[in-house]
């Protein structure tokens, strides 16, 4: 592991990991992500190119123990802070079948188990708002008491929360479910920027730090981003040099120009003139008609896809189905002025990731990735107050890191597979008898 993980920062797992919003957002809040668990190979990729730091495991949580994840990353015998779970959340969707019976919904037992073993001072569990409605908010309330069992609190008074409170350029709520071992203080629920006095928007670009706006909109997130349909290259490769635009204050948040103070994430070393995962789509020329002629917020007639509207926030991004389920790609929203849809740069800053996080070359994963994801602004603002819960003080870290191999972007489901190797099964035994 890295040297600059010797720090007195908070330790946390994330399971169920994807690309890394829920890890980004944490991270940002001053916890180093020692661990991640990810069953796509794709997706594990993608992760560990964003965070050098984070051993990746690459395997189900059904088929892992605590001794397997101590022993195969910076934990070892650690006290584990938290523990972070985005399962799967179809079997609760209200967009889906809401089958009890969906095999995925067993994962949140999974993580139970896991919390059981790893015995963290906190855990944050985020799922669809569908599991508190109707049957499935029983099986809800069987895995609090069974957390209780445990012998951890759980925050009764759960909460939806909608990641535009938060600073986020998109409408998309979620529950989260926070819980603590016995002894430990309970967290709050975050505050939404729009109940907090906010400081006036910066107006000198050469102030040292940005304030976030309660929440920025469509246009605030995109006004800067080079117009893709320029650059003829996009049709054959995801990112080239681009000219930038002037950026809202949201955009020199996302572009590093100017963080937030309570941004204590390791700086990345990217160049900030690449514009990347930007691929394009071409589209006919009736289409691209019945685009334009769409009112901003409206559906189109025909594909039925959401145009967006500037002055708005982003519907809820999906991430469409995975191989099992026929690779299905979920609609994408018509950009706001140019009659297409919108790439997965442009979604990732809608769902607040800064312009050096990178995503798979292709657009089916790249959409993926950011449509499964936690946006990072909303875990941030959920991390926030675990570490405050915790009693942790922390500070930008002086580390600026350089970002994975671009191979680890670019690969198929086989050859990222062959990326992350078997267990170490001589450090599981180690950890397992005590040495």
């Amino acid at each position: 592991m890295l040297g600059l993980l010797e720090t007195q920062r908070p330790i946390a797992l994330d399971l169920f990991a994807g690309a890394g919003g829920m890890s980004l957002g944490f991270e940002q809040a001053g916890f180093d992500i020692l661990a991640a668990v990810e069953i796509d190979p794709v997706h594990a990729c993608t992760h560990h190119y964003n965070f050098p730091y984070t051993a990746v495991l690459c395997r189900s949580v059904e088929d892992l123990s605590a001794e397997e994840i101590r022993a195969n990353s910076g934990i070892g015998d650690r006290d584990l802070d938290v523990i972070l779970s985005g399962s799967p959340c179809q079997g609760f969707s209200l967009m889906g079948k809401r089958a009890l019976d969906d095999p995925r919904n067993s994962l949140l037992w999974h993580f139970h188990r896991l919390v059981g073993e790893l015995r963290p001072k906190y855990f944050v569990m985020e799922n669809v708002r569908g599991l508190t409605i109707g049957e499935h908010k029983q099986l809800l309330e069987k895995l609090i008491a069974a957390f209780h069992a445990l012998g951890y609190q759980v925050n009764q008074n759960y909460q939806i929360l909608n990641a535009a409170h938060y600073g986020v350029p998109q409408s998309r709520e979620r529950l989260f479910l926070l819980g603590c071992r016995q002894g430990f203080p309970l967290p709050q629920y975050p505050v939404p920027l729009t109940q907090i006095a906010r400081p006036q928007p910066l107006k000198h670009p050469k102030k040292k730090f940005a304030h976030l706006p309660p929440s920025p909109t469509v246009w605030e997130a995109l006004q800067d981003l080079p117009e893709v349909e320029h650059y003829p290259e996009l049709l054959e490769t995801d990112a080239c040099v681009a000219e930038y635009q002037t950026p809202s204050d949201y955009g020199r948040i996302l572009r590093s120009i100017q963080p937030l103070e309570d941004d204590y994430s390791y700086r990345r070393s990217y160049n900030p003139n690449l514009l990347t995962s930007s691929a394009r789509t071409q589209h006919g020329e009736v289409a691209r008609q019945r685009f334009a002629d769409t009112p901003p917020g409206t559906r189109e007639k025909v594909s039925r896809f959401h145009k967006l509207h500037p002055q708005g926030v982003c519907i809820t991004l999906r991430a469409g189905t995975d191989r099992d389920r026929g690779s299905f790609t979920s609609p994408r929203p018509i950009h706001p002025q140019t009659p297409r849809c919108i790439t997965v740069r442009e979604a990732a800053r809608l769902h607040s990731y800064p312009d050096w996080f990178r995503f798979h070359v292709t657009k089916w994963h790249g959409f993926r990735q950011v449509g499964n994801s936690v946006p990072p602004l909303l875990a941030k603002a959920v991390a926030i107050e675990i570490r405050r819960a915790l009693g942790v003080e922390v500070a930008q870290p002086p580390q600026i890191l350089n970002l994975g191999e671009e191979t680890l972007l670019q690969g198929t489901l086989v050859q990222a597979m062959q990326h992350f190797p078997p267990l170490d099964q001589h450090a599981v035994n180690e950890v397992a008898d005590g040495g």
